[in-house]
């Protein structure tokens, strides 16, 4: 069997739970077809590059998987029927990551918590700018 990284989004205005149920849907049809399923990542409602059917936020997930290619081709034809998913990926992989993904050590090391990393930005000035020149001055240089 080969294994795939699943990536899908479902539509914003649902909740946990049927998001949990979209997960389960996919397992059981992996599973019928002689496939199983790894980790599921839930990675939260993220903002979209661009507006999707409308939608401008999504719930992103990430589903392991080691399956055949006709479970997969099943699973995605499920898919593209569902009207609560907008978008799904699947990638062929050589090996399946064991710890979090990417995404959720990228979203561990970004807490916010210090924000020592800005450098020196220089002294405030008052209303953001310096002052201008008064016209009189510029007048008497030629400037304009």
């Amino acid at each position: 069997m080969a294994l795939y990284e699943h990536i899908y989004l479902a539509r914003q205005d649902l909740t946990a739970q049927q998001v949990e149920a979209l997960n389960e849907q996919f397992k059981t049809i992996v599973a019928n077809l002689g496939g199983t399923v790894g980790k599921v990542e839930y990675w939260g409602v993220k903002s979209l590059a661009y507006r999707i059917q409308k939608n401008r936020k999504a719930h992103f997930t990430l589903i392991n998987v080691d399956a055949p290619p006709a479970a997969l081709a099943e699973a995605e034809r499920q898919w593209s029927i569902n009207e609560d998913v907008l978008r799904h990926l699947t990638i062929k992989v050589e090996a399946l990551e064991d710890g979090p993904s990417a995404m959720l050590r990228k979203r561990d090391e970004d807490d916010r918590g210090d924000r020592g990393d800005r450098g020196d930005r220089g002294p405030r000035i008052p209303g953001g700018r310096p002052p201008r020149p008064r016209r009189e001055d510029a007048a008497e240089g030629g400037a304009f």
